[in-house]
């Protein structure tokens, strides 16, 4: 037997692993959350909460992330882009993330240009790029996320803005160079950024990448995540 037919392919391995995972977690997910609402009211809206409801979240995003590396390594992560309103789906991802936005204590807004209000993309994957990105913000947030939809040089602009601390400096200067490597202050890998870069890249109109850009400042002066799609 060749060591090609006796060995295994560690990637699948992981990537069905985890699919394993996302699949338990959301079980986890769905009975906490029926758990939760057995709880007398005043139970229910506490730190501890906050932190389950965040890391829940959180969990979720990173197998998101995992499987979408894995498909997009093995070319199964096919783009299926439409045409979709976009107050319907910012508010969607806004609704998606309302119970960890409340424990968290942050109110989420969002703005859609009335001169742009459809986009072309696949929704699924740039949902999952916009729902890591709101949970980031969430993790640094004070108070207050934003999200705007509106159109930058003939391509639509996803914006998820904080008032956090914002970007590291060092993050910012750096940000073509997605795979930075674990940060031991953080412990961010980057992997989140390189997941967005490309997502953003497989859309594509007339020779036009789509991209991702960091910034900090805003409207609510902290991290500024924008998502360009041609």
């Amino acid at each position: 037997m060749s060591d090609e037919k006796a060995g295994l392919d560690f990637s699948m391995v992981i990537a069905s692993i985890v699919h394993d995972m996302k699949n338990s977690l959301a079980s986890v997910m769905t009975a906490h959350g029926k758990w939760a609402q057995s709880l007398p009211e005043a139970a229910r809206e506490n730190a501890e909460r906050g932190v389950i409801d965040y890391e829940f979240a959180n969990l979720n995003g990173m197998m998101v992330q995992l499987l979408g590396l894995y498909k997009l390594g093995v070319n199964q992560l096919p783009l299926r882009p439409e045409y979709h309103e976009m107050d319907d789906f910012i508010e969607s991802q806004v609704a998606w993330h309302q119970e960890v936005l409340a424990s968290r204590g942050i109110i989420a807004t969002y703005d859609v240009d009335v001169l742009c209000p459809l986009g072309f993309f696949d929704r699924e994957l740039v949902g999952s790029v916009v729902a890591n990105v709101i949970i980031n913000g969430i993790r640094f947030a004070r108070e207050a996320i934003h999200i705007t939809a509106g159109e930058e040089d003939g391509q639509l602009v996803i914006s998820v803005n904080d008032d956090g601390p914002g970007y590291p400096p060092a993050l910012i200067e750096s940000q073509s160079d997605y795979v930075q490597g674990i940060n031991p202050v953080s412990g961010s890998t980057g992997l989140g950024l390189y997941f967005a870069a490309r997502i953003a890249e497989r859309h594509e109109r007339n020779g036009v990448l789509g991209h991702v850009q960091l910034a900090n400042g805003g409207s609510l002066g902290g991290g500024n995540f924008k998502l360009y799609l041609p």
